[in-house]
């Protein structure tokens, strides 16, 4: 609550946490329309997209790590990363509206899991976790291809500065139009993750212990790979490539709470909530010129993740 207010009240426009009390009630007063339309229509939605998204990409990023059992898995592992920023750049390569471009980018990423799921499910005999993973890795080097070509054949004036942008990652353009969206998808597709929390534990002890203590292994690891993706698609689709959340706030949580997925979860919903605001409220005030979500991400994460790793030598994990 403290970083969302803090959050709501910095920026070009000065906003008073007393402004901030009238808007929502809690006080008596007026506030000028500037102000009103500051915190209802700029700044607080950007504000819930900040919370959504990253409490999307870092569920999703825990619930990854759980169920391939691997900590250095992120949301993107299954190439829903690569097919929502093709979906996206197609959808400006073709001058599409910004709903448009929004909902290419989240049908790329639901293609691009779907293409996984499909071919590794004509592969036989082999290690159905290590196939997803290496079909992931092929499928999502196919589309960064198809990216790489719209690039190439872009208009370099007009399509390829938006294309590098939205590749970049970034939450200047959400509005609560997009919320209306973003909202529902994160939340109903978080109810898997939540119901099956325990079963996800189970399964950390291998498929053949899980399948002998009950747990349908094929149907939880399709559940939470189809509400991870949703989640992730979603995000991807209204802020763009925003890296290292998935990857580094599990980390962080697992040092607080364990790796029990039961108490993970709310920890690194939490967690990744306020990571990425702190971020985007870094990126829209720290200098004149809005600095993208991505390269934020990337400059804070490389450095944390070493630190973790050097805890982890020592035992720490």
């Amino acid at each position: 609550m403290v970083l969302t207010a803090f959050a709501v009240t910095v920026g070009a426009y000065p906003v008073t946490l007393s402004d901030l009390a009238v808007s929502f009630g809690l006080k008596s007063g007026t506030v000028s329309d500037a102000a009103q339309t500051v915190i209802w229509q700029i700044r607080g939605p950007r504000i819930f997209a900040a919370l959504l998204v990253g409490t999307a990409l870092a569920s999703s990023g825990s619930a990854y790590q759980s169920l391939f059992r691997n900590p250095l898995v992120s949301p993107d592992i299954l190439g829903v990363s690569s097919g929502a920023a093709l979906g996206a750049v197609l959808g400006i390569y073709l001058s599409l509206p910004v709903i448009g471009i929004e909902a290419m980018s989240f049908a790329g990423g639901l293609t691009a899991v779907g293409m996984v799921y499909g071919l590794a499910a004509t592969i036989s005999g082999r290690d159905p976790i290590l196939v997803l993973v290496l079909t992931g890795v092929v499928v999502g080097a196919l589309f960064g291809s198809g990216v790489a070509l719209l690039k190439f054949l872009a208009d370099p004036l007009n399509q390829l500065p938006a294309i590098t942008f939205w590749l970049l990652g970034s939450l200047a353009s959400f509005n609560r139009a997009d919320l209306m969206v973003l909202a529902p998808t994160v939340l109903v597709a978080v109810i898997p993750l939540v119901l099956l929390r325990w079963r996800l534990d189970v399964m950390s002890l291998g498929e053949e212990e899980a399948t002998a203590l009950g747990v349908d292994v094929r149907w939880v690891r399709g559940a939470v790979v189809i509400g991870a993706t949703l989640m992730t698609a979603a995000a991807v689709s209204v802020s763009g490539i925003v890296g290292w959340v998935g990857l580094l706030v599990p980390h962080l949580a697992r040092l607080i709470v364990g790796p029990a997925f039961a108490r993970l979860l709310p920890m690194t919903i939490v967690f990744g909530a306020a990571y990425l605001l702190a971020v985007d409220t870094v990126a829209r005030t720290i200098g004149v010129v809005e600095l993208p979500l991505g390269v934020l991400t990337a400059v804070i994460g490389t450095p944390v993740f070493l630190w973790l790793l050097a805890r982890g030598r020592h035992g720490a994990w």
